[in-house]
Protein backbone atom coordinates (compact mmCIF):
# COMPACT_ATOMS: atom_id res chain seq x y z
CA UNK A 1 0.00 0.00 0.00
CA UNK A 2 1.17 3.52 -0.78
CA UNK A 3 2.57 5.52 2.13
CA UNK A 4 1.53 9.18 2.11
CA UNK A 5 3.27 11.48 4.58
CA UNK A 6 1.34 14.75 4.09
CA UNK A 7 -0.72 16.97 1.84
CA UNK A 8 1.77 19.54 0.59
CA UNK A 9 -0.36 21.88 -1.47
CA UNK A 10 -3.74 22.78 -2.86
CA UNK A 11 -3.96 24.46 -6.26
CA UNK A 12 -6.57 26.99 -7.35
CA UNK A 13 -7.13 28.87 -10.59
CA UNK A 14 -8.17 32.51 -10.28
CA UNK A 15 -9.42 35.28 -12.54
CA UNK A 16 -7.43 38.21 -11.09
CA UNK A 17 -4.01 37.21 -9.75
CA UNK A 18 -3.30 40.59 -8.12
CA UNK A 19 -6.63 40.62 -6.25
CA UNK A 20 -6.06 37.03 -5.13
CA UNK A 21 -2.50 37.64 -3.95
CA UNK A 22 -3.67 40.70 -2.01
CA UNK A 23 -6.30 38.55 -0.28
CA UNK A 24 -4.04 35.64 0.66
CA UNK A 25 -0.90 37.67 1.45
CA UNK A 26 -2.17 40.94 2.93
CA UNK A 27 -5.34 39.66 4.60
CA UNK A 28 -4.64 36.02 5.51
CA UNK A 29 -0.89 36.36 6.11
CA UNK A 30 0.46 33.85 3.60
CA UNK A 31 3.80 34.73 2.02
CA UNK A 32 4.90 34.51 -1.59
CA UNK A 33 7.46 31.76 -1.92
CA UNK A 34 8.14 31.74 -5.66
CA UNK A 35 6.79 32.45 -9.15
CA UNK A 36 7.11 30.26 -12.20
CA UNK A 37 6.86 31.51 -15.77
CA UNK A 38 6.06 29.46 -18.85
CA UNK A 39 6.56 30.78 -22.37
CA UNK A 40 7.38 34.23 -20.98
CA UNK A 41 4.14 34.53 -18.97
CA UNK A 42 3.31 34.02 -15.33
CA UNK A 43 2.26 30.40 -14.92
CA UNK A 44 1.81 30.05 -11.15
CA UNK A 45 2.59 31.64 -7.80
CA UNK A 46 3.47 29.48 -4.80
CA UNK A 47 2.21 30.86 -1.48
CA UNK A 48 3.66 29.58 1.79
CA UNK A 49 1.18 28.56 4.50
CA UNK A 50 3.78 26.70 6.60
CA UNK A 51 7.23 25.38 5.71
CA UNK A 52 5.60 22.20 4.40
CA UNK A 53 2.25 23.47 3.11
CA UNK A 54 1.55 25.71 0.15
CA UNK A 55 -1.19 27.16 -1.99
CA UNK A 56 -0.52 27.12 -5.73
CA UNK A 57 -2.28 29.98 -7.48
CA UNK A 58 -2.73 29.77 -11.25
CA UNK A 59 -3.79 32.97 -13.06
CA UNK A 60 -6.10 33.55 -16.01
CA UNK A 61 -9.04 31.47 -14.83
CA UNK A 62 -12.07 31.57 -17.10
CA UNK A 63 -15.79 31.54 -16.31
CA UNK A 64 -17.65 32.25 -13.11
CA UNK A 65 -16.72 31.73 -9.50
CA UNK A 66 -15.72 28.42 -7.94
CA UNK A 67 -18.41 25.70 -8.03
CA UNK A 68 -20.97 25.59 -5.23
CA UNK A 69 -20.66 23.41 -2.13
CA UNK A 70 -22.74 20.60 -3.66
CA UNK A 71 -20.75 20.38 -6.91
CA UNK A 72 -18.54 17.38 -7.61
CA UNK A 73 -14.87 18.26 -7.11
CA UNK A 74 -12.86 20.41 -4.75
CA UNK A 75 -15.14 21.58 -1.94
CA UNK A 76 -13.05 23.70 0.42
CA UNK A 77 -9.75 23.95 2.24
CA UNK A 78 -9.49 24.15 6.00
CA UNK A 79 -6.89 26.24 7.79
CA UNK A 80 -6.07 25.36 11.40
CA UNK A 81 -6.01 28.39 13.70
CA UNK A 82 -4.98 28.57 17.37
CA UNK A 83 -7.98 30.71 18.39
CA UNK A 84 -11.20 30.97 16.40
CA UNK A 85 -12.25 34.09 18.33
CA UNK A 86 -8.97 35.86 17.55
CA UNK A 87 -9.23 34.75 13.92
CA UNK A 88 -12.76 36.16 13.62
CA UNK A 89 -11.53 39.49 15.01
CA UNK A 90 -8.60 39.54 12.57
CA UNK A 91 -10.82 38.65 9.61
CA UNK A 92 -13.27 41.41 10.52
CA UNK A 93 -10.40 43.90 10.96
CA UNK A 94 -9.13 42.95 7.48
CA UNK A 95 -12.59 43.59 6.03
CA UNK A 96 -13.22 39.93 5.18
CA UNK A 97 -16.88 39.05 5.71
CA UNK A 98 -17.73 35.72 7.28
CA UNK A 99 -19.44 33.37 4.83
CA UNK A 100 -20.66 31.34 7.82
CA UNK A 101 -20.47 32.61 11.40
CA UNK A 102 -18.51 30.96 14.19
CA UNK A 103 -20.14 27.69 15.25
CA UNK A 104 -19.16 24.53 17.00
CA UNK A 105 -19.30 21.87 14.31
CA UNK A 106 -20.70 18.37 14.62
CA UNK A 107 -17.12 17.19 15.19
CA UNK A 108 -16.79 19.39 18.31
CA UNK A 109 -14.35 21.84 16.74
CA UNK A 110 -14.95 25.58 16.42
CA UNK A 111 -15.15 26.89 12.88
CA UNK A 112 -15.99 29.86 10.73
CA UNK A 113 -15.99 30.18 6.96
CA UNK A 114 -14.89 32.79 4.44
CA UNK A 115 -14.60 32.87 0.65
CA UNK A 116 -11.73 34.21 -1.43
CA UNK A 117 -12.26 36.69 -4.29
CA UNK A 118 -13.10 33.83 -6.70
CA UNK A 119 -15.55 32.10 -4.37
CA UNK A 120 -13.22 29.35 -3.09
CA UNK A 121 -14.56 28.35 0.32
CA UNK A 122 -12.11 28.43 3.24
CA UNK A 123 -12.87 26.96 6.65
CA UNK A 124 -11.00 28.28 9.67
CA UNK A 125 -10.96 25.66 12.43
CA UNK A 126 -9.80 25.64 16.03
CA UNK A 127 -9.21 22.01 16.94
CA UNK A 128 -10.85 21.18 20.26
CA UNK A 129 -8.97 18.91 22.65
CA UNK A 130 -12.15 16.86 22.99
CA UNK A 131 -13.13 17.07 19.31
CA UNK A 132 -13.72 13.96 17.22
CA UNK A 133 -10.42 14.28 15.33
CA UNK A 134 -8.36 14.73 18.51
CA UNK A 135 -10.04 11.72 20.13
CA UNK A 136 -9.52 9.58 17.02
CA UNK A 137 -5.84 10.55 16.82
CA UNK A 138 -5.39 9.74 20.52
CA UNK A 139 -6.91 6.28 19.93
CA UNK A 140 -4.62 5.67 16.95
CA UNK A 141 -1.61 6.61 19.08
CA UNK A 142 -2.77 4.35 21.91
CA UNK A 143 -3.40 7.23 24.33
Amino acid sequence: MLTVSAITHVAIRVKDIDRTLDFYINKLGFSELLRLDRDGRLWLVYLRITDDQYLEVFPEGQGGDAPGADAVGYNHMCLAVPSIDQSVRELEAAGIPLFRPKVQGADGNWQTWIVDPDGHRIEMMEMAADGMQAKAIARLRGN
